[in-house]
């Protein structure tokens, strides 16, 4: 699942620079060169991470990072600081303004690429290359599959055949895996927050996966939380 970052670099040289590295690596890249066009981009399209200038025309980058913060939309979307500021005062400042990392002029590509991997692995692992491998499930996000330990031997591999919205609504519930999502948590990161369909869509998607699961005795991984959403678990907790 490749992670949309938004760049907000006035500097047309860097922007590009960064788009380039960025895209390289896997990511998807959404440019822009002021306050105003990335709240313009972010209404239409919510980015997993921002990537933000402190010295914007007009708006600073500070003041942008603030605001996400206050708008319950935008509040947990990772945002990374790209300034020339070198003073401690001003790594405090812009941590302090809601920022999750800080990265000072002059930067190399493959820092900037380890930082933003180290970020979206704390905040969004749905959104990372790592492999993940849950109560015999295995996801593989870069070959885009995934495998079952066979039941009958406990040695072999099956591979599960699945919907693009099931493979991504899999990846999520393992990536956070125990943790229970409601309907609408589930529409906003695995369908999209601007996309506008009925809550029970993600029942019919969860009984779709649990049935690709059965045929490897793993559809009780997929459990059912009465009143509060889903969650992917080895535990025997389900209330299905």
């Amino acid at each position: 699942m490749s992670a949309t970052v938004l760049v907000v670099e006035d500097e047309l040289a860097i922007q590009e620079l960064v788009a380039y590295s960025l895209r390289n690596a896997g990511y998807i890249v959404v440019c822009a060169s002021s306050a105003e066009q990335a709240a313009k981009h972010i209404n239409e399209v919510l980015p997993d991470l921002v990537l933000l200038d402190w010295m914007l025309p007009g708006r600073s980058g500070v003041e942008f990072a603030r605001s996400l913060r206050r708008d319950l939309r935008t509040k947990s979307v990772p945002v990374i600081m790209l300034t020339a500021r070198v003073d401690e005062s001003d790594k405090v400042a812009g941590l302090e303004s809601g920022a999750d990392d800080y990265i000072t002029k002059p930067f190399s590509p493959r820092e900037l690429i380890a930082r933003i991997k180290a970020v979206l692995r704390r905040s969004l692992p749905e959104a990372t290359d790592d492999i993940l491998d849950v109560g015999g499930v295995k996801l593989n996000p870069i070959m885009h599959r995934v495998t079952v330990t066979d039941p009958d031997d406990g040695i072999h591999e099956k591979e599960l055949l699945l919907s693009p919205t099931e493979y991504r609504l899999l990846h999520f519930l393992m990536a956070h895996a125990e943790r229970v999502h409601t309907r609408a948590q589930l529409l906003d990161r695995v369908w999209g927050d601007h996309v506008f369909v009925e809550d029970r869509t993600v029942d019919v998607h969860i009984r779709r996966l649990r049935k690709a699961l059965e045929v490897a005795g793993k559809a009780d991984l997929v459990q059912t939380v009465r009143g509060a959403g889903y969650r992917f678990s080895i535990r025997n907790e389900s209330e299905i």
